[in-house]
């Protein structure tokens, strides 16, 4: 029987983290925000709260906030095609 040749150490921590994370509409959004929102914008903002498909972001500067309250047309769509649902019906831009 031969031993099957090591795997790298990332792949291993990426399956383990997948078991740890909570498997709510936060934590979905969190993994992809980045990815669907920008590294510019993912910088200054990030999602903090989910309720009934209201996400709350939070923002560095109250420009951030309204830049992101009027992009919200096109960011939801996005949030929802990454997460595979219509579980994102609008945002609500928050500084702090």
């Amino acid at each position: 029987m031969r031993k099957a040749a090591p795997r790298p150490l990332s792949t291993a921590l990426q399956g383990l983290t997948a078991t740890l994370a909570p498997a709510t509409t936060l934590a979905r959004v969190q993994e992809v925000w980045e990815r669907v929102a920008g590294a510019a914008i993912a910088g200054a903002a990030w999602p903090t709260a989910e309720r009934e498909g209201v996400l709350t972001i939070a923002c560095e500067a109250s420009v951030w906030a309204q830049e992101l309250t009027l992009m919200q047309g096109d960011l939801i769509p996005r949030l929802n095609a990454a997460l595979g649902a219509e579980a994102i019906r609008e945002l609500r831009c928050r500084t702090g």
